[in-house]
């Protein structure tokens, strides 16, 4: 799907969130990636073959 003189990585691959953005919906909290892959923005993802990637948000420590 990707046709960039660097290739993005493929979306079965961990970097898959790396690859060049296509369609951006912030309104609706979606992006789809050259790859197939939909990212959420809640950092969860919908991979081409339907495979669903819980959202992976980093955990953020409380203000001491």
């Amino acid at each position: 799907m990707c046709y960039h003189a660097s290739p993005c990585p493929a979306a079965d691959r961990a970097d898959r969130d790396t690859a060049v953005t296509v369609a951006f919906h912030p309104l609706q909290g979606w992006s789809l990636l050259c790859n197939g892959v939909l990212l959420f923005e809640d950092t969860g993802e919908l991979l081409p073959d339907g495979q669903i990637i819980a959202p992976h948000r980093p955990l953020t420590s409380a203000a001491a």
